[in-house]
């Protein structure tokens, strides 16, 4: 015959549920110690930048009000508000900032990348002379007189162990060229925008 009491040990079970549900202090450190690094990184952007995060105004002030405490002591101190600040955040706006700070990582990435394909170009342009008429295909308006007298230049600089004045000059007019058609594209978005806000 079963047990009536087994089971019943004086308290019913859903009692400690409730306890349960609430995050552990480790769950709750560990939260702190995110939103206090995700405020750091914020102050160590520049200030326009902050400007353009989207969270409360009360949050951006304590974060632009660190940026300009140069004292050490006064600065950590500002830090600690900071992560005070970011405490109030509800869940959608630390997101949302998280999603701004990621989207430039991807930027600062893709601008690495980038450079390092100017870097290549530059270097094949002095190990290989077809590396010019190819960018001279690609970009007529160059000076050829001009690239042609810097690559020389910039070889002369690497044989001789010279600081690399001409080498850093390619690279700038690479940078440029490359910088066209996107300056491009951006003005052509803007205007897009501005038919679009003035159609409204």
């Amino acid at each position: 015959m079963p047990n009536p009491n087994r089971g019943s040990c004086g308290y019913q079970s859903n009692e400690f549920e409730q306890e349960y549900e609430r995050p552990s202090k480790s769950q709750l450190k560990r939260e702190m110690t995110a939103l206090q690094k995700l405020g750091e990184e914020l102050v160590e952007q520049p200030r326009d930048r902050v400007k353009r995060v989207p969270m409360p105004e009360d949050v951006r002030d304590a974060i632009l009000e660190c940026q300009q405490i140069k004292n050490h002591e006064g600065r950590r101190r500002q830090m600690q508000y900071v992560g005070k600040k970011m405490r109030t955040l509800d869940e959608e706006e630390v997101a949302l900032i998280q999603k701004t700070i990621d989207s430039w990582k991807g930027a600062s990435k893709a601008e690495t990348a980038a450079m390092h394909a100017l870097e290549r170009r530059r270097d094949k342009l002095l190990a290989d002379d077809n590396a010019l008429t190819e960018l001279l295909a690609e970009h007529p308006e160059l000076d050829v007189q001009q690239l042609r007298t810097l690559i020389r230049n910039a070889r002369k600089e690497q044989a001789e162990n010279k600081a690399p004045k001409a080498y850093r000059e390619i690279f700038q007019i690479l940078k440029q060229i490359s910088k066209k058609p996107a300056d491009a594209q951006d003005d052509a978005d803007e205007d897009d925008a501005e038919d679009e806000a003035f159609d409204e």
